[in-house]
């Protein structure tokens, strides 16, 4: 019998342990008392060993945050410990709670590391209500962890820019390596084509040579073309001379001579046609050359030194043969309509001759259909140069004549303008363009250059003076012709005595 009632008290104990497992709270150790019984119905058997939590007193705790569903007036019961927390929210800002833990893993509870992910203190006591008296507060900032995080945020932005720039590097190297297998490439079919031109323009030809052999053809079209070609290929641009609004002049270099090399903006395709195609005297090449990028347009000839006629009188003073050398020269030129003479058009040769140039705007006549061949762009010649015919719009351009005509008054001011430069008793005026023209001056008032004095009291400028007022005439007919003026300074020169 003894036995028997030992083993139903340990069945009861057994019974009373299981019931007790049940009413704890399985949630969290914060958030439960871990009894649900009141505790006077805990009793301990006659000779039955508990667990150590079913020893412990009771406690009475103030929940606030953290109260079971069974709490009562803010009060919630438990044999483990009582409690305070206070942890930092997601803005930051302090929250405090406080409640009952049960007795299972209550002194780890209880021993929580501040230095857990969230910031948090977390403080226990066993009276009841003590927790009402703890005032937990939230452990300081890490300084080494900030500076941790942010070395962090700092090595990925640091990395992202790496990582980008060696991108970047890496796609402009690529490009610039295609960039220049292409200019190998074409540099290569560059050096291959003059190797193959190089056959029509012989070693140790000159270009003297060159022009020579043309000129004793008899052919007048200049060199041909694939020497042409060939020339301009190998011209080395040495520095820009000029610049207008049409292209620029740029002294270069070909075998080691110097060449002046006329490049035209792509617009003035028809200006440089025009000037290729009117040359009847011998120039060098041209040619259309393509830079990859953009084309030009060259136009080759002999380079002049002394560069333009504007450039050459605003520097230099002229005796009586040297004026009548420079205006005999101008005048012995074909016979076009160049239709924008003026100072700066004309080149001063090392000889101290003249020679026109920049023919975009030249008329061909035709004299097989007596057709007046008119260029097709939209340049106009220099205002200041006109006629009164052009400036009034009264030239008859179905004719050769008229344009030629015009030619003969713009010659004139030229003529004016040299005449200015020359000394005569040891007087000469400064260097002068022509006034700035306009209809009322040049055709209702009828105005011209002022002339000096002193130009009368030398013989050679009184013959000069008589021959550019014959040129600017009004009346385009009773201007000077100009093979009446090629004989007239022809005249002139031979009694200077001078040499050209």
């Amino acid at each position: 019998m003894t036995r028997l009632r030992v083993c139903e008290r340990l069945l009861g104990a057994y019974l009373l342990i299981i019931l007790h497992v049940q009413g704890q709270n399985l949630d969290s150790m914060l958030h439960g008392t871990g009894m649900k019984t009141n505790p006077d119905q805990k009793k301990q058997a006659n000779g039955v060993t508990l667990a150590p939590e079913d020893t412990l007193p009771f406690l009475k705790c103030y929940c606030s945050g953290h109260c079971p569903d069974d709490a009562i007036n803010n009060t919630c019961i438990t044999n483990g410990h009582c409690f305070a927390i206070v942890e930092e929210d997601e803005h930051g800002e302090p929250t405090l709670a406080s409640g009952c833990m049960k007795y299972e893993g209550s002194d780890f509870q209880c021993k929580d590391s501040p230095k857990a992910q969230l910031r948090r203190t977390i403080e226990c006591c066993r009276t009841d209500f003590c927790n009402q008296d703890l005032q937990p507060t939230l452990p300081p900032l890490d300084s080494t962890d900030g500076l941790f995080d942010g070395s962090i945020r700092w090595m990925a932005v640091l990395i992202s820019m790496a990582v980008c720039i060696i991108v970047m590097i890496i796609l402009f190297s690529c490009f610039c390596y295609k960039h220049y297998c292409k200019s190998m490439a074409k540099r290569h079919c560059y050096n291959r084509d003059l190797e193959q031109d190089e056959a029509f323009i012989p070693a140790g030809e000159s270009l003297k040579d060159l022009i020579d052999q043309s000129q004793s053809s008899g052919s007048g079209s200049g060199l041909p073309l694939l020497v042409q070609r060939t020339i301009a290929k190998q011209i080395q641009m040495v520095r820009q001379v000029g610049k207008g609004r049409y292209g620029e002049v740029w002294m270069g270099k070909w075998r080691g001579e110097k060449v002046a090399v006329k490049v035209f903006f792509t617009t003035e395709e028809a200006s440089w046609f025009r000037e290729t195609e009117i040359y009847q005297t011998c120039f060098i090449a041209a040619d259309i050359k393509g830079t990859g990028s953009w084309t030009q347009l060259y136009l080759i000839t002999d380079y002049h030194e002394n560069g333009s006629l504007y450039d050459f009188l605003k520097c230099t003073t002229l005796d009586n043969r040297a004026l009548l050398k420079l205006a005999y020269s101008a005048a012995c030129k074909p016979a076009i309509a160049h239709r924008d003479l003026k100072s700066k058009n004309i080149l001063i040769k090392k000889n101290g001759t003249c020679c026109i140039a920049d023919l975009g705007l030249a008329v061909k006549f035709n004299s097989d259909t007596n057709e007046v061949d008119v260029p097709l762009n939209t340049r106009v010649g220099t205002k200041r140069y006109m006629a009164p015919e052009v400036l009034d719009e009264s030239l008859n351009k179905n004719h050769f004549q008229p344009y030629i005509m015009a030619d003969i008054y713009s010659f004139g001011l030229i003529i004016w303008e040299m005449a200015r430069r020359c000394v005569t008793g040891g007087i000469v005026e400064e260097y002068q363009l022509p006034y700035y023209d306009m209809v009322e001056v040049v055709c209702v008032k009828r105005l011209r250059p002022v002339v000096s004095n002193r130009w009368n009291s030398d013989e050679c400028l009184r013959a000069i003076l008589k021959l550019m007022s014959e040129c600017w005439a009004h009346n385009p007919a009773s201007r000077l012709t100009a093979l009446r003026i090629k004989k007239t300074l022809a005249k002139m020169v031979e009694s200077q005595d001078v040499k050209i």
